[in-house]
């Protein structure tokens, strides 16, 4: 059996799932925001009032991870397709890594005020 030591136990499989169930979450996200922006007049008071609510913060968050896990399975597989060289596609991947892990705490912070 051939083991490739880029993957981390990782497989074909498992970012197959991983991207159908984000699909489905972002899918359940966006059909919950446009619902809510079809049937309310928003305002900026109506607008921070359903950003206040425990269920869409918790509801943005999962979304956030979703956009964030969606992201670096793409942005790895790209990576590791076109870019050969284990040095530069090891700084394109840490790259990512930061660049994900910046927008995962802005969103927490705009989030929860942390």
């Amino acid at each position: 059996m051939v083991t490739n030591s880029a993957t981390f136990g990782r497989s074909g499989v498992h970012d197959f799932m991983l991207l159908r169930a984000t699909a489905v979450l972002l899918t359940l996200y966006t059909l919950y925001l446009v619902g809510f922006i079809a049937f309310n007049d928003i305002t900026y008071q109506v607008w921070t009032g359903f950003f206040d609510r425990t269920f869409t913060k918790v509801f943005t968050l999962l979304a956030l991870f979703s956009v964030l896990m969606h992201g670096w399975i793409g942005a790895w597989q790209v990576l590791s397709d076109y870019v050969k060289p284990a040095l530069w596609r090891g700084l394109a991947q840490f790259a990512v890594v930061v660049l994900l892990l910046s927008y995962l705490l802005t969103g927490i912070v705009v989030l929860w005020g942390v």
